[in-house]
Formats: C-alpha cells, sequence, structure tokens
C-alpha cells in the first residue's frame, strides 16, 4: 500500500539482521554491566561496542532526512526501521544514534544552527560522540501548553540573561550530555506565539545547576530525566536558534518528526509484548490445559495483532502525508497516531503482563519497565487531551465548511 524505495527495504533487512545478531543477545549484557556499576546513570561499555558494530555497518543517523547529513530517508521509509528498533527499546535507538531527544535537536541544528553551532555540537552529535536534552517543561505551569513557559531571557547588550527551572529534561543526566536547546520567554508583551525564542546553552555553562534526576514509576532511567536551574545564565546573541520569538515555530517544526519516531518505536514495543505473550501463554499450563487454549487468552492475542495492524497502517498513513504534503497538512493523522499508539501498546502490555502473572512485574521479564515507559508517551511531546482537542477542532472546522459552502 505504501511503496518504499528498494535501498530502504535493504536497509530494513540489513537492520533486523544486526538486531537479531548483536542487540537482542546484547541485552542481558547490557543489564548485567548495569548492575555491576551500581549507577543508574552508568554508561555501559557494550553500547559504545554495538555504536561502533553499527556504524561500520552503515546503520547509522537512519532517522535523519537531510543527505547531508544523514542518509536521506522519507518518512516513510524511516517509520519501519524506528519499529524495529523500539522493539529494544532502552539499547537500540542509542546504538543506531537515533534516540530522542538527540533525533529532534539534530534536526533543530540543521534547520536552525549557525554554522559554528553545526560545527561545535550537530557534527558531534551526528558522531555520537556527544549527546544533548531539550530543556522546555517546567513545574510551575502547565507546559502542554508551550505559551505558558516562564523561563526569562532577558536581553543585556549582546547577551540573555536566563533565570528559572526546568524539569524532565530527559537525557541531561546521561554520561555524554553536553548541550541544552532551552525554551524561554524573550518578550512577554508579543503576541502569544512570538513571546519565546530557543537558544543553546553548554550544560557545564556557569548558573546551570542539575537539581535533581526525577524518576519515572520508580525507575531512574539512565539517560534521566532532569529538575534544572537557571540562574543568571548567560547566552551570546549568536546562540539564539532562528531569531527571537521564533521558539513556538522551531518547537512546532520539531514535533511532527519526533512524535511519528515515538508512535513507530511504541509498535515495536507493543510487537516485542506480544511475543512475550504468546510464549508465555503457550509454556504456562493450569487445570491442564496451556494458557493459549484458553479463550479469554485467545482474544487477547487476536486483538492485540488487529490493533497492532490498525495503528501501524496508520501511522504510515502519516508518515507517507508529511512525506507528500507536510506536517502541517499531516497534523491530524500526526495527533491521531500519538494518542493511540501509547494507548493500544498499554492494554497489550498490560495483558502480556496479566499473562506472565507475578512474574510480569519484575524486572526478570522488560515488560514493567515498558509499561512505564510507553504510560509516559501519553503525556510527552503534549498529552494525549491536547492531541484529542487539535482533532476535535479540525473535524468541527470541516464540517462547518461544509455546512457554509451548502
Amino acid at each position: 500500500m505504501f511503496e518504499i524505495s528498494d535501498r530502504a527495504k535493504a536497509v530494513e533487512a540489513d537492520l533486523r539482521e544486526f538486531m537479531d545478531s548483536h542487540v537482542y543477545p546484547a541485552e542481558a549484557v547490557y543489564e548485567q554491566q548495569m548492575l555491576e556499576a551500581g549507577d543508574p546513570h552508568h554508561h555501559p561499555q557494550i553500547i559504545e561496542d554495538l555504536k561502533a558494530a553499527a556504524k561500520k555497518r552503515g546503520l547509522w543517523n537512519l532517522f535523519h532526512p537531510h543527505p547531508d547529513w544523514g542518509p536521506g530517508l522519507t518518512n516513510l521509509e524511516y517509520a519501519p526501521l524506528c519499529e524495529i528498533m523500539g522493539r529494544s527499546a532502552f539499547i537500540a535507538p542509542e546504538v543506531f544514534n537515533c534516540s530522542a531527544p538527540d533525533t529532534g535537536n539534530m534536526e533543530v541544528f540543521t534547520l536552525f544552527g549557525s554554522e559554528e553551532h553545526k560545527e561545535r555540537w550537530l557534527r558531534p552529535l551526528l558522531d555520537g560522540t556527544i549527546r544533548s536534552a531539550f530543556a522546555m517543561t517546567e513545574p510551575a505551569v502547565a507546559s502542554s501548553d508551550a505559551t505558558n513557559v516562564e523561563l526569562r531571557m532577558e536581553r543585556d547588550g549582546d547577551e540573555y540573561v536566563l533565570n528559572g527551572r526546568k524539569w524532565f529534561a530527559s537525557n541531561a543526566l546521561h554520561a555524554n550530555c553536553k548541550v541544552l536547546i532551552v525554551m524561554g520567554k524573550t518578550d512577554p508583551d508579543a503576541l502569544p506565539h512570538r513571546q519565546q525564542s530557543m537558544m543553546v546553552v553548554p550544560i557545564d555553562a556557569p548558573g546551570v545547576e542539575i537539581v535533581r534526576n526525577l524518576t519515572v514509576f520508580g525507575y531512574a532511567d539512565r539517560e534521566g530525566h532532569a529538575e534544572i536551574t537557571f540562574t543568571d545564565v548567560r547566552v551570546p546573541e549568536k546562540d539564539v536558534l532562528k531569531g527571537e520569538g521564533e521558539g513556538f515555530a522551531i518547537a512546532q517544526a520539531r514535533l511532527g518528526p519526533g512524535r511519528i519516531h515515538h508512535c513507530m518505536r511504541t509498535i515495536g514495543v507493543a510487537e516485542r509484548a506480544l511475543e512475550l505473550m504468546c510464549r508465555r501463554a503457550d509454556s504456562r499450563v493450569t487445570w491442564g490445559q496451556p494458557l493459549s487454549e484458553r479463550a479469554n487468552i485467545q482474544d487477547w492475542i487476536a486483538e492485540a495483532r488487529i490493533d497492532i495492524e490498525m495503528i501501524r497502517l496508520l501511522t504510515l498513513k502519516a508518515a507517507h502525508l508529511m512525506d507528500t504534503v507536510g506536517n502541517k497538512a499531516a497534523r491530524t493523522e500526526i495527533a491521531a497516531i500519538k494518542v493511540a499508539a501509547p494507548n493500544i501498546a498499554l492494554t497489550i502490555i498490560d495483558r502480556a503482563i496479566q499473562v506472565h502473572g507475578a512474574g510480569g512485574v519484575t524486572g526478570d521479564f522488560p515488560l514493567a519497565a515498558a509499561y512505564a515507559h510507553v504510560r509516559t508517551l501519553r503525556l510527552a511531546d503534549g498529552p494525549d487531551e491536547v492531541h484529542k482537542r487539535a482533532i476535535a477542532r479540525q473535524e468541527l472546522r470541516r464540517h462547518r465548511d461544509t455546512a457554509d459552502a451548502g
């Protein structure tokens, strides 16, 4: 239905083989190295070993749509690759240098960064030698409405002075994180969508303080979700991205591809959960029959397959529209998949946990961590309610336009 190039098909086959031969066998090694380190933010050697192997195979920066900086795959071509990576969500994206929020930040640097930004930050990010974080969400306001951000960016000569507090700056506690892209308010008197700007801030800049890591359902994720204070942080004018007042526009440009990446990875998580559910159902016997012979378990398995196929098709449609008519024209489909994919995956993971019994909520299986991770996606890049509101407004506008025309 959605044709992709022979080149993209070859990359997909190579990626699947690499996952089978390298990534899945490394999951236990990764867990062991993290356990031995005793540090939730430890950067295990196995990740660097896998990165080197992936780069050697040419499985690197697969997300980047700009041929000058990456392979130049379309959203439709990249979507299946992202799904494959999602099957090992805590390892694979970083192995192929396709991790959030770096992917979005790299696109921002590509589209809006100066030559200095590209040399100092984009090139090392593309090389996988550094990581980055995106600081937009704030604890004191409803950050689902980006016009609410309160961190002040006040002009002082040829510099800006930043004061405020951010949290859930994902990746800020990664051992290799070196730079932040920060969104704040430069002009509170401007039009609502022209008050915000984005600036490039080294993570070790004077006045930047990482206050704490925020756990997610009790998990201390390796990359971290930092609460950060900015106290009289001075940022040169040259480190304003695109220009003063362009923060909201950059955010919108950044979030479209990021949302579809999240959704495709989530489908990969759901596929892995379904696979685990089937294996467990076949291997466990109750009252003389395998669980897989129970009608309710068969219903769960069938419904999971139906739901995954539906959400995959909707996601591929969104990717196709982004490639052919642009992100703005595809906004309804992007919003729809952002709501549907995590909710469908959560149902499948929850049922897989149930089939695993008490083991499903332990660390012996990846399901509990997967559930916690996917549940956050109903909040990340805009909560469900914001996306539903956008869909409803588009639908109402369409029907009102039709009525007016009639």
